[in-house]
């Protein structure tokens, strides 16, 4: 059966992309950055046209690291590839010398990299990318002292994390399929979901897509493409990968993005995921937001690895590591890979760093595992979206007016959703069992039967705003 799957996918493949691989390869290599091939090699980018054309393109390129020249044509044609004998006992090391550099556009003052080759981004586009950033910015901290008052049982922010969100969202298209964990809302804000929506599901009333019985932060939307957040670690890995599949199985111009935090690679799901991902050739985008804390374990203590970026090459997949602070390599990235996983039917890999600022979230306190002045440090030296606005303004596209107008208007749109959410009706207590089965079961009528008894008896323990 997976010969047959893997057959057919190859169909599937477009013309010309050895092309479109020199021309990416070009894109990200030109500036300092390293796009992980399928072996580890000192030698320049070769583009090949499949998964094992490396080991016939390639050969002496691939061999000449591990035999010496006496051994030079011994080898086991092995299903799946030539593999070259040496009579040398050497074991692969467990990590490189040297650190996978990391791929960037933007300094720290917003000035544009020496020989910095990246996709152009629009004045307009420009524009809108920092205005949602800011947008996001002052979401997270309202929405967070909503939580803090009491209003709210739950919030998380995505501080530091801006130009992650907003700018993988602008390389992609509405047709593609998002699976996010938990802090990607600009996601789903540059798809066009309202801040009376996010209000709404943060609220849990009527007019909550949910119906109020998912957790505050838990958004979806059919409309957007965007699946509903779950609270289990990395499950969206390998969903992600099925639903790429999918859309390469109907011919469809489109992939399906993923994302996760460090602390979800450490999840068998991760790894099930690009095994998946890699074997079915599916079109399908892994972003990692690497922000140093899995809550409150740090990096060192998940793996001995370089980061998250590495681990994608040990799956033969395509990997690149971007400065996740700053909006224009990230876009540039993602707008790459993009191409990369629907015009080669491939999976990408991105380890984005960032630093989480906020606190894992409103049931967490990072000061008690990290210091203070390291938080500060990150928040206002390495800020992603001062630095994006530094760049904005520099191009003239950018007044301290607009940034007066843009953040005042944002502030009385969240205001106002707010309160309209506050005083919206919560759903009916009939909404915590339908839309299980077409039709009501047995069981659970009797849970709702039961529920309303316990109700009835203890009526001030459960909330009076909840029709009956």
């Amino acid at each position: 059966m997976a010969s047959l799957l893997l057959r057919r996918s190859k169909t599937l493949l477009v013309p010309n992309h050895q092309h479109l691989q020199s021309k990416l390869a070009s894109l990200l290599l030109g500036s300092g950055s390293t796009f992980i091939n399928r072996h580890s090699s000192s030698q320049p980018f070769v583009a090949s046209s499949s998964r094992y054309e490396s080991t016939k393109a390639q050969a002496q390129l691939d061999l000449q690291h591990v035999i010496h020249d006496d051994h030079h044509d011994q080898f086991i044609d092995f299903p799946g590839g030539k593999v070259g004998f040496t009579s040398e006992m050497r074991f692969i090391s467990d990590a490189s010398h040297k650190r996978v550099p990391c791929y960037r556009v933007l300094d720290e003052d917003g000035e544009p990299m020496k020989h910095t080759n990246h996709v152009q981004v629009s004045k307009e586009m420009a524009v809108r990318m920092y205005s949602e950033m800011v947008t996001l910015q002052t979401m997270d901290s309202i929405f967070y002292e909503v939580q803090r008052q009491g209003r709210i049982s739950f919030y998380l922010t995505s501080m530091g994390e801006e130009a992650v969100n907003i700018a993988s969202a602008a390389a992609l298209s509405s047709d593609d399929i998002i699976l996010p964990q938990y802090r990607e809302p600009g996601v789903l804000l540059w798809r066009g979901f309202t801040l009376q929506q996010f209000a709404h599901q943060l609220f849990g009333n009527t007019n909550d897509f949910g119906k109020g019985r998912q957790m505050p932060i838990h958004y979806g939307s059919n409309n957007h493409n965007y699946f509903t957040v779950s609270s289990p670690i990395a499950t969206q890995l390998p969903q992600a990968v099925g639903a790429a599949y999918s859309l390469k199985m109907d011919g469809k111009s489109a992939c399906a993005v993923t994302f996760c935090g460090d602390g979800g690679t450490s999840e068998g799901d991760f790894h099930a995921g690009m095994n998946f991902a890699a074997v079915m050739e599916a079109p399908v985008i892994f972003i990692c937001r690497n922000n140093g804390w899995a809550i409150s374990t740090p990096v060192e203590e998940q793996f001995r690895s370089d980061g998250i970026v590495v681990k994608g090459q040990a799956y033969g997949i395509w990997s690149i590591r971007v400065d996740g602070n700053d909006a224009l390599a990230v876009y540039s990235a993602v707008h790459t890979a993009r191409e990369i996983a629907i015009k080669e039917q491939r999976p990408v890999l991105i380890e984005a760093l960032s630093y989480r600022v906020g606190h894992h979230s409103t049931s967490d306190d990072s000061t008690k595992y990290r210091p203070i002045d390291e938080i500060e440090y990150w928040k206002m030296e390495r800020n992603p979206v001062n630095r994006f606005k530094k760049w904005v303004e520099r191009n003239g596209w950018w007044s301290d007016k607009d940034e007066l107008e843009l953040r005042s208007s944002v502030r009385k749109q969240l205001m106002q959703a707010i309160q309209v959410a506050e005083k919206a009706q919560k759903p009916p207590l009939e909404d915590m069992f339908t839309d299980v089965y077409d039709k009501l079961s047995s069981n659970l009528e009797e849970q709702e039967r039961e529920l309303r008894k316990v109700i009835e008896k203890h009526p001030k323990d459960y909330p009076s705003d909840v029709p009956l």
